[in-house]
C-alpha cells in the first residue's frame, strides 16, 4: 500500500509521521535505531491497518523538544498525539525503545487502545539478565549484533550511509542515551505498574536477543495480566526485520482476531 509523509506539532513539537493503509489504527514505535523509510514489515501490515509511524521527538527528522527528559515524557506526548490526530481503538505497536514507550503509555492510560504488541521491549530489569550494553557498542557491533543471521547484519553494514544519514544516527544515538543511559535501559518504577495494562497483549521475542535476552519475555508476560508471549526461533532483536513474514503474520492475527 503507498503512504504518505507529513508533519505534525504536538505539545509545540514538530513530528514527522509516515502513514498508510487502511482500516483499524495501528501507531508503531520505532527502536533506537528510528526509521529510514517505509519498510516491508510496515507495508505488509498496511494491507489490513491504517499504519502511523512518527519520529519520535528527539529522532529522525522531528524536533528535539526542550521538555525532553525521560520516556514518561514521550508517552505523556503520545497520549497527547493520539487525542490530537482523533484516534480511538487504537493497536498500540512499539519494538525495543518503542516497545519500552508503549508499556509506559499503557500504563498510564489503556482507553485510547485496542490492544499491546511489544517486540523485545527495554523497561524493566531482571536479576542475573545482563541486557547488551548497545552505549558501549561501535556501530559495527550494533548491527552485527541486531539479528540471529550475520547475513542481516552485514547487509546493514552495506548499505550507503549518507552525510545526512550519519547526522542523523548520531542524533538518535544522543536521544536514545538521553532516554536510557542510567539507569540503562529501563525505568525502576515500570515493573510495579505493568499490571494497570488492560488490553490484550501480546509479547514478541528473538530466541537469541542479544539485546535484550529472551529470559526477559517471561518477566513481561508474569507482569501484564493475561498477556502472551511468542518466541521465535533462530531469530534476534529485530524480529519484525529478519523474521518479517512470521512477525507480520503473528501480528496481524493477533489484532485481526480481538472483538
Amino acid at each position: 500500500m503507498p503512504h504518505r509523509e507529513t508533519f505534525e506539532t504536538v505539545d509545540g513539537c514538530k513530528i514527522k509521521i509516515m502513514r498508510g493503509g487502511q482500516g483499524e489504527p495501528l501507531l508503531y514505535l520505532h527502536g533506537a535505531l528510528g526509521v529510514s523509510g517505509w519498510m516491508p514489515f510496515m507495508e505488509r501490515l498496511s494491507r489490513h491497518f491504517d499504519v502511523i509511524v512518527p519520529d519520535h521527538p528527539g529522532f529522525g527528522a522531528s524536533d528535539t523538544p526542550d521538555w525532553l527528559d525521560n520516556i514518561g515524557d514521550l508517552a505523556y506526548f503520545y497520549l497527547d498525539t493520539m487525542k490530537q490526530l482523533g484516534l480511538t481503538g487504537v493497536h498500540l505497536a512499539g519494538a525495543s525503545l518503542g516497545g519500552w514507550i508503549a508499556a509506559e503509555i499503557a500504563v498510564r492510560d489503556c482507553h485510547p487502545l485496542k490492544s499491546l504488541t511489544l517486540t523485545a521491549p527495554a523497561g524493566i530489569h531482571v536479576k542475573g539478565l545482563s541486557k547488551g550494553d548497545i552505549f558501549m557498542w561501535s556501530r559495527e557491533q550494533f548491527l552485527r549484533n541486531l539479528a540471529h543471521d550475520p547475513k542481516v547484519g552485514e547487509a546493514m553494514l552495506a548499505l550507503p550511509v549518507s552525510e545526512q544519514q550519519q547526522f542523523i544516527d548520531m542524533k538518535n544515538r544522543l536521544a536514545t542515551a538521553k532516554l536510557g543511559w542510567q539507569p540503562r535501559l529501563y525505568n525502576p518504577h515500570l515493573a510495579k505498574w505493568l499490571h494497570r495494562i488492560s488490553v490484550p497483549t501480546l509479547l514478541i521475542w528473538g530466541d537469541d536477543d542479544k539485546v535484550i535476552p529472551p529470559g526477559y519475555g517471561p518477566a513481561f508476560r508474569d507482569l501484564i495480566p493475561g498477556s502472551r508471549l511468542e518466541v521465535f526461533a533462530e531469530c534476534g532483536h529485530i524480529p519484525h526485520t529478519e523474521c518479517t513474514e512470521k512477525w507480520v503474520e503473528t501480528v496481524a492475527g493477533f489484532m485481526g482476531g480481538i472483538a
